[in-house]
């Protein structure tokens, strides 16, 4: 059995194309059952690997899967998985059905654009001090309460003062702690807003550490439904994140006066190559 995937970048800063997220996406998982694809998404080892498969309901259907568990839904993999969805079909307006629902996506040259789901919130069932504490800052850093959000997938964002404290987060609390999200994760958005753009980081457990994303759409997503909780629409915001990782990237957010929450980025292809399964797999 041989399939077929793609090495993309995504959320680059100004199209670098060793920048942003990395994303492969196997163009075509016919014939690959579960265990297969987590087991491919561990071999390749990135943030997510995605695989696409026919859809009765949308362009394409996308199970989405880290290293160690697959994901209702994340924002660089639907916009990497759009861009190959996109190029085979040539289109540049798509629905890709996930486990989180159908997700709109549009295209305007290298820029990918998602429709989030509806946000929903709810408040963080312990004192604001301590989860300041479990992120390694000082609580007087806290700009407002911290909120589970969920556009998508559910995770913690807390609004922070100031870029240093932004840069300063050290969340070493969140592993063994009970500070997780409906589907068990402990999950970490931190950001500091200067009005006009973010400067943000996210941080998830992995094998025993924390390790930190360098480019979110879900978390931005989430981002957007903060902003809704507050009573903040008709918003723009041009996010920074990942110069900690070494692979700087920028997102871009939009909520308009509804309350959509739509995110953007940049998608550049590397390369692409095929992979070859004994039938037996």
């Amino acid at each position: 059995m041989e399939h077929i995937f793609h090495i993309v970048n995504v959320f680059t800063r100004d199209l670098g194309p060793l920048t942003g997220n990395p994303l492969c996406v196997f163009e075509d998982a016919t014939g690959l059952d579960t265990a297969t694809m987590q087991a491919l998404a561990r071999q390749f080892n990135l943030s997510e690997t995605t695989f696409i498969l026919p859809s009765d309901k949308a362009d394409a259907r996308v199970r989405i899967f880290t290293p160690s568990y697959e994901m209702p839904f994340a924002g660089h993999p639907t916009l990497g998985t759009a861009h190959v969805v996109g190029a085979r079909q040539n289109k540049t307006r798509l629905s890709l059905e996930m486990p989180a629902g159908i997700i709109p996506v549009t295209a305007e040259k290298s820029r990918w654009k998602l429709q989030a789901n509806k946000p929903t919130w709810r408040r963080v069932e312990r004192p604001a001090k301590d989860v300041a504490h479990l992120l390694g800052v000082d609580a007087g850093q806290l700009a407002g309460d911290p909120l589970w959000v969920n556009a998508g997938k559910e995770q913690l964002v807390v609004p922070l003062k100031t870029q240093d404290a932004v840069n300063a987060c050290h969340p070493a609390g969140l592993l063994g702690g009970d500070l997780r999200s409906v589907d068990g994760h402990a999950m970490a958005y931190v950001f500091c807003d200067d009005g006009n753009s973010v400067q943000a980081r996210f941080f998830f457990p992995s094998n025993g550490a924390i390790v930190e994303d360098p480019a979110t759409g879900s978390a931005t997503a989430n981002l957007g439904g903060w902003y809704v909780s507050q009573g903040r629409t008709s918003l723009t915001r041009t996010i920074s994140q990942g110069e900690k990782t070494g692979r700087p990237s920028t997102l871009f957010l939009q909520v308009d006066a509804q309350g959509t929450v739509f995110v953007a980025g940049d998608v550049v292809a590397l390369g692409k190559g095929t992979l070859s399964l004994p039938s037996a797999v």
